[in-house]
């Protein structure tokens, strides 16, 4: 799906369907065409290991959505993984990864099979100019590289410090990096979840709401991942 598109999409919805960010409903079939019980290997353990994506239901849905097959493993993934009484569906993950970064492919950006882009993404510099001013600490640098100022960083931009509260490991590798998507889908729906069951449209709107302050966001968001409810239903 291209800027265009979700463009198009959010501008048709926009005034018959969303007038504020608090009333937003949860995208039409948020779980559209979720892994049956039959797709998903599930083990008692609710870690990373514990679920594990059918790939079949995977290539043939991310196919349908438009969206990279590491891609929405992880969002599928995380999904599952969530929160019990969360129900956060892998459509509200995939709109917030389009929004942020296009899932890994901003900017000319491949989406390796391990779940990093080609090249790390950073948001600008936190300096006060285009929202608050972060300043780098020692261990926020060691992902960004910059002394002065903090970034966000990966394909779910992370700032530093949030990273640092809800980390994740999301594919069972041993290691938290919010340069990993696997790792960084997990710990959006963490987050999110924080606000309680997503299938509620007014918790669904304020859980949003918490990742980016910003009612044009949840309003790019709702229609990223209806964009992709109703490609995938």
């Amino acid at each position: 799906m291209c800027a265009t598109a979700v463009a198009a999409q959010q501008a048709a919805q926009r005034d018959q369907v969303l007038s504020s960010y608090e009333i937003v409903p949860e995208p039409t079939a948020q779980v559209a065409q979720p892994p049956t019980v039959e797709e998903v290997r599930q083990r008692p353990s609710r870690d990373a290991h514990a679920a594990a994506v059918d790939p079949r239901w995977a290539r043939r849905t991310a196919t349908a959505a438009g969206i990279p097959l590491p891609a929405l493993t992880a969002y599928a993934r995380a999904s599952m993984l969530a929160p019990e009484g969360c129900r956060i569906g892998w459509t509200t993950l995939a709109g917030i990864g389009w929004v942020e970064s296009q899932h890994g492919t901003i900017g000319d950006r491949t989406l390796g099979r391990d779940g990093h882009s080609s090249r790390p993404i950073l948001g600008p510099a936190l300096d006060g100019r285009d929202f608050a001013a972060v300043p780098s600490t020692p261990e926020s640098a060691t992902w960004h590289g910059d002394a002065k100022w903090d970034h966000a960083v990966g394909p779910m931009q992370f700032i530093p410090s949030t990273w640092h509260t809800w980390r994740a490991d999301g594919d069972g590798d041993g290691v938290a990096d919010p340069n990993d998507i696997d790792d960084a889908a997990r710990a959006a729906a963490g987050y999110l979840c924080r606000s309680g069951d997503l299938m509620s449209g007014d918790t669904w709107s304020r859980a949003i709401f918490s990742y980016n302050h910003s009612a044009d966001y949840v309003l790019n968001v709702y229609s990223a991942a209806d964009t992709y409810a109703g490609r995938t239903s």
